[in-house]
């Protein structure tokens, strides 16, 4: 499970803030949570083709949600 930030480095208080960032084009990061080095980790918008799942709002801490982050072409969906 990789972590998640939006707009400046704020965690997101829910999946429907990921969501709506997501949406309103604002910048979304993913963090990179892997000792082993092969998570992606940068903005949504850079991200490989295919899903990544995520955990929030602390993925070291604090796990009240989680969803996935999807690119296909240029289109990004968060469910």
């Amino acid at each position: 499970m990789q972590g998640i930030y939006l707009d400046g480095w704020h965690r997101p208080k829910s999946k429907k803030a990921v969501k709506e960032a997501v949406a309103a084009g604002r910048t979304v990061v993913i963090e990179a949570t892997s000792i082993f080095g092969n998570d992606f980790g940068g903005e949504v918008v850079d991200m490989p083709q295919g899903t990544i799942a995520f955990v929030g709002p602390d993925p070291h801490s604090d796990r009240r949600f989680y969803g996935t982050i999807t690119r296909v072409g240029d289109k990004i969906t968060v469910k």
